[in-house]
């Protein structure tokens, strides 16, 4: 039986949350909580496996809470977050505490998508419920990066690889953040990122990772051409895929396909990177849940391509690396504290 408390100060909210998660018969909602000092309270009585945690509340906020949390009594924490720029920021910062996912709040109403909702949400839980909690990676500035980055160990003329793909769900801003912070300014590389995120998150992201790095990060925009030293983030909502032209690689921003999944998708994003650039190319898939990524890596391996998995000890969520380590498709399997190494080093491979 995996135990949650959940923390909202919306009455409508704790028993829509309470409701879908008791729809599952290994969930029991043990407690809920009003504020932030309410639901510390709570915690330490009922020592959870699991917590979800408004972001706006008052007395105290989700923020200070998560704080309280993580330094008191490590535990998965999913926030409730509002589809919002606002909302995006305060989320992004909360995963850089330590949270480990996050609910759109205005999805996490009662609508016609409800069916879908409940499958998200118990997912979420369980799969988070499973691991153990583990250190937030800290992030180094802009500055200290540009003092101590990364080099390759291999370093024979120029790179064979000039393409990079991530595919990244649950855990994954910080995982990626920890890797731009990382890449020297000279990299000798282009980047493109699907992280499954809500449309309103993805440029608030792009534009954390850009101040966070020494390269160049936006959310992409059809008719951006990558070139070494810039990175590009999936819009949310919407696909990514890349296309070789004569001597430059354009991107493309695309509704279709229509049915995948995950928009963005890990798939489509990796099947184009395979199809425009083959062996050029290096594909990276970070924590999460599911397997999004395995079949567009399949296509990537078969043209040449090389592939980086990152390992169970450092995933949040050890779902789409164990896809493509499950299948050999992993060339290397790595924890991320090493992870921009590692792809640095797989340009020259």
């Amino acid at each position: 039986m995996i135990n949650v408390v959940v923390i909202d100060d919306s009455a409508f909210m704790r028993k829509a949350i309470s409701t879908m998660l008791e729809k599952d018969p290994g969930i029991k909602v043990v407690a809920t909580a009003r504020d932030g000092e309410e639901g510390l309270a709570v915690i330490r009585k009922f020592n959870p496996d699991v917590i979800t945690l408004d972001i706006e509340m008052p007395k105290m906020d989700g923020l200070t809470a998560l704080r309280h949390i993580m330094m008191e009594m490590p535990k998965p924490v999913i926030m409730v977050s509002s589809l919002t720029t606002e909302g995006a920021e305060s989320t992004l910062k909360a995963l850089d505490l330590g949270a480990v996912d996050f609910i759109p709040k205005q999805l996490s109403k009662v609508s016609l998508d409800i069916v879908k909702i409940e499958t998200d949400l118990i997912s979420k839980v369980k799969s988070v419920a499973m691991r153990r909690m583990r250190p937030v990676p800290r992030l180094r500035s802009a500055a200290v990066a540009a003092k101590r980055p990364v080099t390759p160990r291999v370093n024979i003329g120029r790179p064979k690889r000039d393409v990079v793909m991530i595919g990244v769900s649950t855990g994954g801003p910080p995982a990626v953040q920890k890797i731009l912070s990382s890449l020297p300014k000279d990299f000798p590389a282009g980047i493109v990122i699907a992280q499954h995120m809500p449309k309103a998150f993805t440029g608030p992201f792009a534009n954390r990772l850009n101040s966070i790095s020494q390269l160049t990060v936006k959310e992409a925009e059809t008719g951006d051409r990558l070139v070494p030293g810039s990175v590009f983030v999936a819009p949310g909502g919407s696909h990514l895929v890349i296309d070789q032209r004569f001597s430059r690689i354009e991107l493309t921003v695309t509704a279709e396909p229509k049915e995948a999944l995950y928009k963005p998708s890990a798939n489509v994003l990796a099947t184009s990177v395979a199809n425009a650039v083959g062996r050029r190319a290096l594909g990276v898939i970070l924590t999460g849940m599911g397997n999004d990524g395995r079949d567009g890596i399949r296509d990537l391996k078969s043209k040449g391509g090389r592939a980086i998995a990152q390992s169970d000890s450092s995933c949040v969520v050890y779902g789409m690396p164990k896809a493509i380590v499950d299948d050999g498709l992993a060339d290397e399997i790595v924890d991320i504290d090493d992870m921009a190494e590692a792809i640095l080093n797989n340009l020259y491979l």
